[in-house]
Order: structure tokens, then sequence, then C-alpha cells
């Protein structure tokens, strides 16, 4: 174990996390609880507290991956949809009155991010984009070698960019990446297609076993897929591409409709560059992206 101990706080609407970890990454402790159990904030975090202080040494700092908005500069959780109750939350400055040490707060996304560039398939790069492929789509940008939030913390919104003027629903707005590329947008696309009420899992079991109705629903996913990457790698000129949830389970749905139109829309001299390849973290990904919010938010502060 490194000298050095870090604390994570995974915070979501189903449950939340406390995990620790050396510098190193390696997790030697977690535990987590029924988010809906806390009605209060304050008794949420206090429990996790309580529990990382019975379990594990006191940490050097703390990190917060959560799902926006938030407001990461003045360390504030604005009412997250799946979070009732948690309005204008002064997240890291209750942490560090309660612990005495410095906290960091970022989105899901950019936690994640940086997990994967830190440890996961990213490690190694200077240019990086994170991938969500779950709940939501959006992107964390690593850009010459450090996190990229943007004006207010919301740079890499990708999945409000409309592809289409009609199609599924994201966050919204029609025909979005989020709407054609995301858990609940496969689940949408399905309906719209073949008229069938199924999940992106039911859909991937499916396609595995050849059925032509399930297999065109990832066709077209996977072709605007290819397409929003192709505007990333365009844009940022990327080395490489990670993707997570449920492009990393179900890759072989994707991959070649997904080269065709990246082959066709992005400029070759950048996509020749540029890999895109799963995420590596898997499970253990929530837990990562909140002590390297913890280890990356502390270093770049020394």
């Amino acid at each position: 174990m490194s000298e050095k101990i870090f604390w994570g706080l995974d915070i979501g609407g189903t449950k939340c996390a406390i995990c620790a970890a050396g510098e190193d990454g390696k997790i030697f402790y977690r535990e987590q609880v029924a988010t809906a159990d806390y009605p209060r904030w304050q008794e949420l975090l206090e429990t996790l507290l309580e529990m990382g202080a019975k379990n594990a040494p006191h940490p050097t700092a703390v990190g917060v991956s959560c799902g926006g908005p938030l407001d990461t500069r003045r360390g504030l959780i604005l009412s997250p949809p799946n979070l009732p109750g948690w309005d204008d939350v002064p997240v890291t400055k209750w942490l560090t009155e309660k612990l005495g040490i410095p906290a960091y707060l970022q989105n899901d996304a950019n936690a994640c991010a940086l997990a994967e560039w830190e440890y996961g398939a990213g490690k190694g790069t200077r240019n990086m984009i994170f991938i969500t492929f779950g709940t939501g789509f959006g992107a964390g940008l690593i850009l010459d070698g450090r996190l990229y939030e943007g004006t207010n913390g919301m740079a890499g919104e990708i999945g409000h960019v409309r592809m289409e003027y009609e199609g599924p629903v994201g966050y919204g707005k029609k025909g979005t990446m989020e709407g054609f590329c995301s858990g609940g947008g496969l689940k949408q696309l399905a309906k719209i297609m073949i008229g069938k009420d199924l999940t992106a899992k039911e859909l991937a079991h499916l396609a595995d076993q050849g059925d032509e109705e399930a297999l065109s629903v990832f066709s077209r996913s996977a072709r605007i897929l290819g397409r929003g990457l192709s505007i990333l790698i365009d844009l940022f000129n990327p080395e490489r591409i990670v993707i997570g949830s449920v492009f990393a389970r179900a890759e072989r749905h994707f991959r070649k409709e997904m080269e065709e139109e990246i082959e066709k829309e992005a400029l070759s001299i950048n996509r020749g560059s540029c890999r895109v390849v799963p995420a590596a973290l898997g499970d253990s990904i929530g837990d990562l992206a909140a002590i390297s919010t913890a280890i990356i938010g502390w270093r770049n502060a020394q």
C-alpha cells in the first residue's frame, strides 16, 4: 500500500459507495449503501464517512463522482434529476470541513475519463476522449494531458448534439446522439424500428443469435455513433477514444458500421492517428472514477 491514501465517493441515484486506495489506484476497501435509505444528503454522506473511518486510514484527499448538473469549480451538486433533495449541495466544502483535507468534485463522465486515462484503456495518452454509453451519452475530454471542462464544466456534451431531425429522444431533444446511442436510446429505437419493447441487453442477446431485427437496430445506432465520433475526431484530433458501458459489452454489434462511417466522415489524417477502443475498467470504473478525481485533483494542486 502506498504512503498516501485517497478516498472516493461514487454518488448515484440507486446506490452510493465509499472506497479507499493508494496512489497506485488499487482499491483495498469498498462499501455501499442504498441512496433511497437516506432522504437527507448530510445523513448519507455522514454514514459513508463513518464507514470509511472504521475501515481505512485517514485520507490525503477525497474525490466525489456524481451525475450532473454540477458546478465543479465551486464544488456544488446542482439538483441532479436522480437525486431529489440534493439542491445546491456544497459537497466539497462540507467534506473538507468534516475531514480537514482537500475535496474534489467531477461529473461522472469526466471522472470516468480520468480513471480510464490513469488506469485503463487510455493510459499513456495525452489526448483521449472517454464516452459514456449507458443511461446517457456524454464525453470526458483529456486534452494535452489535462482534463478539459470548458467555461462552466459542461464541455463534452456530445450526447445533446442533434444527428437527425427526427428519432429517439435524448435529454428532451429528438434525434440526438444520446437518443440513438444510449441504453434508453436503443430501447426507443427498437420500438420505432421493429415495434418491440426490448432493453439493450435483450437486443444484444437476440443479435448474438442472428436475429435480423435486433441486428438492424444495432446497425442504425452504430452508424450514428460513427458519425458522432467523426465529429470528435476532427474537432479534437485525439489519439484514442474509449467507450464504456453498452459499447464495451456489445462492441461486436457496433464495430463494423461504426468504422465504415468514420472512414467516410473523418479526415483521413485524423482518423489514422485515432483508435476507438472499449473501456477497460469494467464494473470497477465507478469506484476508480471517484478515486481518480481525488488523486488527480490533489496532484494538480501540488
